[in-house]
């Protein structure tokens, strides 16, 4: 008797668990054995619908970015906060949060760039375009708050941006070992005073 048909599942939530194991474990550690434990399918599900492992982490990568970027531009372009600034301190604020808790798995753009072959140019195109994402959106919102005469820049907006992404990045980063959230929120409140000084 031949078997039936494998499980229905949503793919968008089963690239989050997907996601969660990449996060937690690496590219290279994380097993086809625990991917499908933790999105609930078979790997013929998994070659059917996302392809190899690599091709799995590539759409897991992807999926990770629009949902992140998103939840940016919400905080970011809240028109219900006082000011631009006040946005650009809050999404800090929860980043500095998030990073600190035990436990921490960081951001995936920035563990995956520390775990991969950077000779995989595609995978390297793959993060390069996530960051530059990023890099946009603040460059977007440090615009606009220079544009309301919020901020006393020295520099141009892309240039603050680009300090503030590897800012972030570093937090994630540093986040995943470190045992008190001290040190991270120094950074944050250097950015904060110095950074995004206000006009």
């Amino acid at each position: 008797m031949k078997p039936g048909p494998e499980k229905q599942f949503d793919p968008d939530t089963a690239l989050e668990q997907a996601i969660e194991v990449f996060l937690s474990r690496g590219y290279e550690a994380a097993s086809l054995n625990e991917l499908t434990t933790a999105m609930g399918i078979g790997k013929k599900s998994l070659y059917d619908t996302f392809g190899n492992k690599r091709s799995l982490f590539l759409k897991s990568l992807a999926h990770y970015n629009q949902q992140s970027n998103s939840r940016i531009r919400a905080i970011l372009f809240d028109d219900s906060g006082p000011s631009i600034v006040h946005n650009i301190n809050t999404l800090f604020a929860k980043w500095l949060e998030s990073h600190s808790k035990d436990g921490s798995k960081g951001c995936l753009i920035g563990t995956s760039i520390a775990d991969f072959d950077t000779s995989d140019e595609e995978v390297a195109s793959a993060l390069r375009r996530s960051l530059e994402q990023v890099e946009d959106v603040l460059t977007e919102a440090v615009a606009k708050a220079d544009a309301n005469g919020e901020l006393n820049l020295k520099t141009t907006p892309r240039n603050i941006a680009r300090t503030l992404l590897c800012l972030s990045q570093g937090v994630a980063l540093l986040g995943r070992v470190m045992t008190s959230g001290d040190i991270l929120e120094s950074a944050f409140k250097v950015a904060e005073s110095e950074i995004l000084s206000p006009a």
